[in-house]
């Protein structure tokens, strides 16, 4: 399963709000949605979290065995 903590870790890290990402860079809402469900979301979308954030993949997901 791929969790998204690192990024909400990343975003409080770096003093950046999702309201930062949807209305000062054009980060979609639905994306930031569906990241909060657990959602899948693009390799495209992962490369432009990680330019946005100045990071790297680990720092906006990680994989978490099934228990």
């Amino acid at each position: 399963m791929i969790s998204y903590a690192p990024f909400y870790q990343t975003l409080y890290k770096k003093g950046i709000t999702e309201y930062h990402l949807i209305f000062k860079q054009g980060f979609t809402a639905n994306t930031l949605h569906r990241m909060k469900h657990g959602k899948p979301i693009t390799t495209t979308t992962l490369d432009t979290l990680c330019f946005i954030l100045n990071c790297t993949v680990s720092d906006v997901l990680e994989y978490v065995e099934d228990e």
